[in-house]
């Protein structure tokens, strides 16, 4: 078990156990100054992030907070209790955004121990979490399922038997809550004149666009959520890793992937709903991502709205017209970072 130390050394595989409470420190109030850094770093054009009166006109309460920009500062709250010691986060599921985030909220985070496994090496072991946000009046905002692989303390340690938690492998299309009503949506200053009605499931999108991330921009956006994981600021002590440098934090590939599937998505900026995501390989200061698109599923939200499924892949320096996947016995292609599984909504045709 770790040693006693006022400064907080992390958890170690050992430190958890099923139905451990982890109440997460520094709530955060976020801004439209947040709003304005996150746009910077990640090139976010949906149209309701980026204006208030757009916003409104389509029943949102005014300019509001991406709900994956919320989602990072929400995980990034639970990264010194949870992943300070990680050697890499796994996945995602069972996500949930409840609600819309405005500028002024002040998001707090909570996690429970839901699943371990002590990994065959005996050197680490795999974490589920279930990690819940909350605003300033203790309203549940979000929610979702994380697992990640931490390194034990010691490598002859006892651990408790193994417990795996059953996961949906999607969040049911009936259960999508916390959409704008869409009732006075613009196409135009939207950006794209394409609505519900004009994906077909098994269509793929190619986004087209690249950006290449840079060193100061993938610490500055980390920074942001107040993420404290080791790998991806202390260069020094990445020396001896084994990519012997800084990995760039994932949650920075999610949002420019996302950020790149306006261009073919611009009226499908708001998220609700997490149901998977894997960061297939790592990613490192002077890459550049590309990004493309799956529609998996459709849902009916309302008379003005609809929900598309998508699988969001993330490709790095290569054509993301090739669709680069999985190869034939299932693993990643090569020069794949992100295969990110999510509900969106998107407003219809008809009735306009």
């Amino acid at each position: 078990m770790t040693a006693q130390t006022k400064s907080n050394p992390g958890n170690y595989f050992e430190d958890f156990s099923i139905g451990m409470e982890l109440v997460h420190a520094t709530p955060q109030t976020v801004t439209e100054g947040d709003i304005a850094l996150y746009r910077a770093l990640t090139g976010n054009r949906y149209a309701q992030y980026s204006s208030a009166e757009f916003a409104r006109a389509a029943g949102l309460p005014g300019l509001a907070i991406d709900p994956i920009h919320a989602f990072h500062v929400v995980f990034g709250k639970s990264v010194p209790d949870i992943s300070l010691n990680a050697v890499a986060n796994l996945g995602y599921a069972d996500g949930r955004i409840r609600r819309p985030i405005m500028p002024g909220d002040t998001l707090n985070t909570v996690s429970e121990v839901i699943g371990m496994k002590e990994n065959s090496n005996k050197r680490t072991g795999v974490v589920w979490v279930r990690t819940r946000g909350f605003n300033q009046n203790g309203i549940e905002v979000m929610s979702f399922v994380r697992w990640v692989m931490v390194n034990k303390w010691e490598e002859d340690s006892a651990v408790p038997p193994a417990h795996i938690p059953d996961l949906p492998e999607a969040v049911p299309g009936s259960e999508l809550e916390g959409f704008a009503p869409m009732e006075d949506w613009d196409f135009a200053l939207a950006g794209s004149p394409y609505g519900y009605e004009d994906y077909e499931i098994g269509e793929k999108i190619n986004h087209v666009d690249g950006m290449t991330v840079e060193e100061a921009e993938h610490q500055i956006a980390t920074r942001l959520y107040q993420n404290t994981a080791k790998v991806h600021f202390d260069a020094h002590g990445q020396k001896s890793s084994r990519f012997g440098k800084r990995l760039i934090y994932g949650g920075v590939v999610i949002s420019i992937a996302r950020s790149l599937a306006f261009n073919g998505l611009a009226n499908a900026g708001q998220v609700l709903a997490i149901n998977g995501g894997t960061h297939a390989s790592p990613l490192f200061a002077g890459d550049t991502i590309y990004a493309w698109s799956e529609v998996l599923d459709k849902a009916d939200l309302s008379d003005k709205a609809g929900a598309l499924r998508l699988r969001l892949v993330a490709v790095k320096d290569q054509d993301p017209g090739a669709f680069a996947y999985k190869t034939g016995d299932g693993k990643y292609a090569d020069g794949v970072l992100l295969d990110f599984d999510y509900w969106a909504s998107i407003p219809k045709l008809s009735g306009r």
